[in-house]
This record gives structure tokens, sequence and C-alpha cells, in this order.
């Protein structure tokens, strides 16, 4: 054989290796454009040998991509080393996928490149991953984002890392001050001492802490925050990053320092602490609640029907001195207006309002430095005003939701406290008078010798307990009385006093011999005596006919409840039968089609089964009608659940879907996605929302020159709530305005009852939220309710260890509750 039949040889043997490699490979020459491409790459591509030399190949790569290989197949060439780069080729079928391209040369024994060889390895798979992968982090840094929360994530140092966007929005630190440590800033300095050393000792041990601490707003306010950091821990077990999430916990904590300020004022009068001591804490404790404002306590004798001095520890003298010895009347002051006629007295402004132009209380508040003056009366149980409870401040103002509810506390407070030292006063002239004050207040006292439990109650007390009163009182009796349910409750109280802890006023109920249950509230206070006697003395107070009305009160809200949902089943009678009527059509359609193709010959079966299945889904949609009416008009308690305002929009949408067609009525649906849930009842936002609907659609019933246009709407609301609006074409609500339209049996229906807008704010009102009415610009009206997101009623619940149930419960402290 001559050599060149040996170098054919050689030269197919070679090839043959090079198409066996289960890869694209392909050779070129010095200057770049390839010579040989393997049958692999012929394979893949579609083009032939011919086709794929020269410069040939740049077909089969992606108009994206193109540009940046030839640049750098050409920068390869010109540095004469190894490259590599990454590109997409479209295979025979017309698809891409992506390739790393690799070229290396061959050089001469002189070093000179005499051919480049290269390979393309298909990547597509590992280049999907990772853009899967991107992706899902990006998807997962928007999850974050979203969360209603402080998130932050940190390296296994404990150095930041990132911050979500409501971290980022509440603090005003960006993603670079948290990398650089700059967190630690928005720390309350006083807080920061004990979060490093709770740090300090997680990052040590790996276990997860959690830390109140205070966290500075982008205003410069702080609020207490909760914070939960947690290890994200690999294969192996070790930490490779912590995450963080702090929850706003401000409200909780102002309820905690509220209670622990009222239980603080209780404790002083039930001490026997001095009247004017206690109403200068009480000044003191609702200053601090409202910073804004300056109060004052106008104490009244009404034998001389004077007032008889002024507690204002913030006040200077000169400003509340010259009350005492005035006369209460209802002509000169504010407060003597409040007492004489038992009233709240508001003046917004007293420099501008006319009606103090002439009175001289105009020049002396103003000589002060003071515009607003609310007064309120503090009344007795029995109505006889005891006192005026008055707050002043240096801005016109009126009194906000917040601000009445802490006049309310203040003059309750003051009230008992004021009680209290009048009946004391009278009890020290006669003994007769405490028994008749315990009796009007049903209110009772005992005392308990810890060291030989010796027992001894209060006339009073005998009555409410139901003992004999010529009987001594032992602890084993007690416990036969008390309700075996609150036996515990009662061990445990008893032994925080034998151990020396101080009293804690709880309340616990008494089952008497004819199964009848009392409701007993308690407080008091643990006294040692300079020869080491420790005595337990308690006032006992029976609040029995207060549950009672309470329970009453909400037994009846659920029957007016429930009574508005059924007599809402009338008019949807037409709707149901509209929305059942379909799924039964296809149901009787689609088993006569059934049968047909089994009768067939040969039988149709798999056209008989996919009609089965229409069958079976229009059953299961005739069911699902049915089930959502059941759960609209069932009788049932109410209970507290993450509630989607939209999905039961929705579904409300469906039951009145043929009713509003019927009606004309055009509906606009316009529910904002990504909206928080709420915390709420079910069926009972269901309600509120189907009685808003069907007042809307009653509304345009005589409408005829003008679309029949109603709008359902959800958004966000101010103070972590969410809203839902109903807004009609109608003809809006007449002369008498839209606060008659919630009286109850009020109605401007022919044929209407007039309880389901009053049943509805009551509904909402159980909700913590509220609902309001307002004409359009144009015609109609809108009617709009507001209820708190669930994650922040549910912190709220469990901060304050309250019950689940919508009867009872408070609310959180929002401005539309």
């Amino acid at each position: 054989m001559c050599k060149s039949e040996e170098a054919l040889v050689t030269s197919h043997n070679f090839k043959l290796i090079i198409d066996s490699i289960p890869a694209m490979a392909w050779s070129a020459r010095p200057d770049g454009p390839t010579e040989f491409v393997s049958q692999h790459y012929v394979d893949y591509t579609g083009l032939s040998s011919e086709q794929a030399r020269g410069w040939g190949w740049t077909v089969a790569v992606h108009t994206d991509d193109l540009d940046g290989l030839i640049a750098t197949w050409q920068t390869i060439i010109a540095s004469g080393n190894a490259g590599e780069t990454e590109a997409r080729l479209r295979r025979f079928d017309g698809s891409y996928r992506w390739f790393l391209v690799r070229a290396n040369p061959l050089r001469d024994e002189s070093g000179n490149i005499v051919k480049w060889y290269g390979v393309n390895t298909d990547i597509d798979e590992r280049k999907r991953a990772g853009d899967k992968a991107v992706e899902a982090e990006g998807e997962l840094q928007r999850t974050i984002d979203g969360i209603p929360a402080l998130v932050a994530a940190y390296g296994a140092d404990g150095a930041g890392i990132s911050i979500n966007k409501r971290g980022r929005e509440y603090t005003g630190l960006s993603a670079e001050d948290v990398a650089n440590g700059g967190w630690r800033g928005a720390i309350h300095p006083d807080d920061i001492e004990l979060e490093e050393s709770k740090w300090r000792t997680c990052l040590a041990t790996g276990e997860p802490f959690e830390l109140e601490y205070r966290v500075r707003a982008v205003d410069g306010t702080y609020r207490w925050q909760i914070a939960r950091r947690v290890p994200l821990h690999d294969q192996a077990g070790k930490v490779i990053r912590w995450y963080g999430m702090s929850h706003d916990i401000e409200g909780r904590k102002q309820a905690e320092a509220f209670l622990a300020g009222e239980k603080q004022l209780l404790e002083m009068i039930i001490s026997g602490s001095l009247l004017r001591d206690v109403l200068s804490a009480l000044c003191e404790f609702i200053e601090r609640a409202a910073p804004d404002c300056f109060c004052d306590v106008h104490m009244i004798d009404w034998i001389s029907s004077t007032f008889e001095y002024a507690v204002a520890p913030s006040l200077p003298s000169a400003y509340s001195d010259p009350i005492a010895g005035m006369p209460v009347s209802g002509e000169l002051l504010p407060c003597g207006i409040a007492a004489f006629q038992n009233i709240q007295v508001v003046a917004v402004d007293i420099e501008s309002d006319p009606r103090w132009y002439t009175s001289p209380v105009r020049a002396h508040v103003l000589q002060h430095g003071y515009r607003s003056v609310w007064s309120t009366p503090v009344c007795s149980r029995e109505g006889r005003v005891l006192a005026t409870f008055c707050i002043v401040q240096r801005k016109p103002a009126t009194p906000s939701p917040h601000h009445q509810d802490l006049i309310a506390h203040a003059t309750q407070i003051a009230s008992i406290a004021i009680e209290r030292s009048l009946v004391e006063a009278a009890l020290r002239q006669t003994k007769t008078l405490l028994s008749e004050a315990q009796r009007l207040s049903s209110t009772g006292a005992f005392s308990w010798r810890v060291d030989t439990d010796d027992i001894a109650f209060s006339e009073e007390l005998y009555r409410i307990f139901e003992f004999d009163p010529n009987s001594p009182v032992t602890l084993e009796q007690i416990r036969e009385r008390i309700h075996a349910d609150d036996i515990p409750s009662l061990t445990a109280q008893m032994a925080r006093v034998r151990s020396g802890e101080g009293y804690l006023g709880y309340e616990i109920r008494l089952r008497m011999l004819d199964n009848r249950v009392k409701y007993l509230r308690t407080f008091g206070r643990v006294i040692r005596h300079q020869d080491g006697r420790v005595e337990c003395l308690t006032a006992v107070q029976d609040v029995t006919e207060r549950r009672q009305a309470e329970e009453a009160l909400g037994k009846a809200r659920t029957e007016l409840a429930h009574v508005t949902r059924v007599s809402s089943l009338g008019a949807l009678t037409a709707s149901i039968a509209h929305e059942v009527n379909q799924p039964l059509s296809g149901i009787i359609t689609n088993a006569s089609t059934c049968l047909r193709m089994l009768a067939a010959d040969p039988p149709n079966v798999d056209g008989a089964r996919e009609t089965a299945h229409r069958t079976i889904r229009d059953g299961n949609l005739a069911a699902d009608v049915i089930a959502r009416l059941r759960g609209l008009f069932s009788k049932r308690a109410p209970t507290i659940e993450a509630v989607d305002l939209n999905e039961a929009a929705r579904e409300v949408i469906a039951l009145s879907a043929g009713d509003l067609q019927r009606g004309r009525v055009v509906l606009h649906p316009q529910l904002s996605e990504g909206l928080p849930l709420v915390a709420g009842d079910h069926v009972q936002l269901q309600q509120v929302i189907m009685n808003l609907v069907r007042n809307a659609a009653d509304a345009m019933s005589g409408v005829d020159d003008r679309p029949r246009r109603l709008v359902i709407k959800t958004e966000h609301d101010e103070d972590d709530c969410v809203r839902l609006s109903v807004e009609d074409a109608g003809t809006g609500f007449g002369a008498d305005g839209p606060e008659r339209l919630f009286e109850a049996f009020y109605t401007t229906k022919n044929e209407g009852m007039g309880i389901g807008l009053s049943v509805s704010r009551s509904i909402i009102d159980n909700h913590c939220g509220r609902l309001w009415a307002a004409a359009n610009d144009g015609p109609g009206a809108t009617f709009t309710f507001s209820v708190p997101e669930y994650s922040k009623y549910r912190s709220s619940a469990e901060d304050a260890n309250l019950s689940t149930g919508l009867r009872g419960r408070r609310c959180p402290n929002t401005s539309g509750g």
C-alpha cells in the first residue's frame, strides 16, 4: 500500500473515531474558517459538511448570540490560547438548545498554530436549571417582599445581607445599609445591648431566639417589635444563613401599659390611698396615653353647689386654682355646664367659638396658651354627678375615638375612686352604711389569715355566697361553692399568696345549691403586719347580671342576623332556580347522550365515559350552588377565621348573578389582587355583602335613563385594614341623608323591614370595623365597610389572651374600628 493510500485510510479511521465521539466536534484553519465538522454536528444542525465549512456554520447560531460568538471566536484566535463561550444552536427541527463551545489550538514544532480543534457540549438542561434557580430566587424575594412584616436575611456570622420591601419602607434603610451593618442603627439605644447579647448567644449555639425591642421608623418614632431569628442549615447541619422576622406589637405594648396603669390605679383605690393622690395619678396616666393632653379633675360640693378643688398635676396652679369656690352653673364654665347638665361639653377652639365670647373663661384659657377644652361629668352608678374630668390642649382639637375611650376609662376610674372615698368617709360614721354600700354595688369583702386560714366575710359576701350569716366560713365551704372548672384557678391564686407573692385580681364562678351559676370579680391586696402575720384582703363583686345581659345581647344579635339572612331567601328564589337549572339541564343532556353512545353498534365507550365525566361535573356544580346557599342561610354561631374578602365577594356574585341579570344590572367587579386575609366570620361578612348588593340593585330598579351600573370593589385601607365598597347608579339617599339608613326599622322601600343595614353595621362593628355610606359625585351612592387584617387581629387577640369568638372580644386599636 502506498503512502497516499495509507493517508486516506488513516484519515478515514480518524473521521470514524471523531464521528463516534458523542459530541459535536469540529476543526478550523488558523485564521478561523471551519474545515471539518463531525457527523454529530451534521445530524444535529441538519447542515451538510459542505454547508458548515468556512463560515457557513453561523446560520445555525441564534441571531441574539451570533455577534457575541463571532467576537469571542476572533478574540480566541487573536490570543492564540484556548477559550470557551456559550451560545444557542438551532437543531434540524428549528428548535434551539444551549451549548458550551470550546476551542483548543494545535501547534507545530515551532509553536505556530496549524489548526484549531473544538467541541460543542449540550448544556441546555444545566442552563435552564440555572435560569429556574434565578427565577425561583426572584420569586422568593418577591414573596418575602409581600410579607406584611419586617423580614431580613443574615450571613452565618450574623452580618446583614438583605431586608424586604416592608422593612426598607418602615426603617428607611437600603440594602447597602443592611449589608454594612447599619440595621443596628434602627434599634432603640436602650435595647441594643440586650439585642447584641441575645444575637451572640444565638450565633454561638445555633439555636433560634425571640426578642422584643423597639425599632425606629422613617419618621423617627420607635415602635415595639417582636423579632424571631431562625437558622438555615446545609445538608451537613452547618448554619449557612439566618432569617429574621419582626412583627409590630406596639398596640399590644400600649395595651399592656394601659392595663398595668389601670391595675395600679385600682390597687391604689383598694389600698385606701388618698383621693387626691389617686386622681393625680389618674391624670398622669391619661396624659401618658395622650401626650398632647393636659388633664384635671374638678371635685364638686353639691351642698353649696360650688367646685370644691381641682387636681391637675401638669397644669400651672394659676390655671387650676381659681376654679375652687366658683359656682356650678350652666353658664360660666365648660366644666360647670358639663356638671350642671350632665353632658359632655366640647369647646373645639375657645378663641373662635362664639359661645364663649362673653365668658371670662375665654380670656383665662387663652392667657395660659390653651385653645381646646373638653369637659366630661364623672357620675356615680346612680347617675349623680360627682366631679368633672377636663382635658385641655394647646391647639384646636376635637376628641378622637381614642380620646373618647380614654375619657370613658378616666371617668369610670375617677367614679370608682370618688365613690370609694365618699363611702369610706361615710363608713367612719357608721358600719351600717358600709353594708348598704356593698349591697348597692353587689360587692362584698373578706379577709384571709394565711397562717391560720381564718376567714372573715362581710354581710354582702354572705348574701352573694348564700351562706348562713350566723355561721363561720371555712376554706372548705368556699371550695365546695366554687365552680369545679375554677378550682385550679383558685388553688393557684392561694398558692401565690402563701408563697409571699402579691394578689392578682381575677374572675371566678360559683355553683349554687340549685345549680345556678354566679360570676364574681375579685380585687385583693396582701398585707404583712408588724408581727409577721400575712393577711389577704379582697373585694368581691357579683357581676352575674352584667354577664347575663352580655350573653342575652349577643344571642339577640345572632338571632336578628339569622332572621335577616332568611328574609333574603325569598328574593333569591329566581336566582337559585337559574343557578341550579343550568347544571341540571346539562346533566339530563349528557345522560341522554351517554345512553345513545352506549346503544350504538358497536358502543362508543370512550365517548360515553367522557359524557359521564361531564355529567359528574355538572352535578358537582349544582352541589356547590346548594352548599353556598346552605352556608349563607345556616344558623350557626359566629367564628373568627382568616377570610379572603375577594372570594367571599365572588361567592355572593355567583349567588346573585341571575337576580342581577333579570334586573338589567350591569356588574363591574374590581377586586384587587394580593389583598391580605381579614379576620371575621365568613358567613356574616357574606351576609353584609349580599345585603349591600341587593340594596344597590333595589335602588336602581326604577332607573331607565342610564345604565344600571353596579361596582363591587376591594382595596387596601389604612391601619392594616381591607375595605369593600358597593357603588350603584340609583336614586341616592333622599332628604334624610345617609346616617338614617342605619337606624333600626327605618326603610325607604315599600316592602322593606328596615333592619338590613342596621344588622350589617352591627356585624361590622363586631368585626372591629366600620360601615358607612356616601353620595356619589354623579347619581347613586356608595356603601363601604372596612375590617382589620387577620394578622393584626390574631396578634392582638393572642397578646391580650382573648377568645376567638366575635362576642365579647376586644378590637385592635385602629382608627377604623
